[in-house]
């Protein structure tokens, strides 16, 4: 029988849900909340996405996405435009209120990166992706079969 307190999914949700506090104390002083951080980044990462481009991207549902892009915008991190192509969509776009944050919402996702990994060599940590993408890539399957 397998130790109830051992299993994956507990672990899974211990690492988010420390890593959530973790980012959200480093980051309370900007205003931003547990769960726009990721927006966040995934603009950094590509500015002007399409809303449901993001939704997609961090496999997020539209509504929460919508939620928290509204709430960046409020807070003058974001700029949603209506896209031309579709007058029922939005592109949204990073401020330089953002842009001006931008090395220090990295690094403290950089720094939490460092402290989950400690101790553990680079195979380890390779070794540790792989597993987590293949866990990731599995539940994203299942659902998208349930949804049938």
């Amino acid at each position: 029988m397998t130790d109830r307190k051992n299993t994956i999914p507990r672990w899974v949700s211990l690492l988010y849900r420390y890593g959530q506090m973790y980012v959200g104390e480093r980051l309370k002083h900007y205003d931003i909340g547990k769960g726009q951080y990721i927006f966040l980044n995934a603009l950094y990462k590509q500015d002007g996405l399409s809303q449901e481009q993001i939704s997609s991207d961090l496999k997020i549902d539209k509504g929460t996405t919508a939620k928290a892009l509204k709430k960046l915008e409020a807070q003058g991190y974001v700029v949603r435009q209506v896209r031309e192509e579709d007058k029922r969509s939005y592109r949204v776009f990073l401020t330089e209120k953002a842009l001006l944050i931008k090395d220090d919402v990295r690094s403290v996702l950089v720094e939490w990166r460092n402290i989950l990994t400690e101790g553990l060599t680079e195979e380890q940590k390779q070794l540790a992706l792989e597993l987590l993408e293949r866990m990731g890539s599995n539940a994203a399957k299942y659902e998208k079969n349930s949804e049938k």
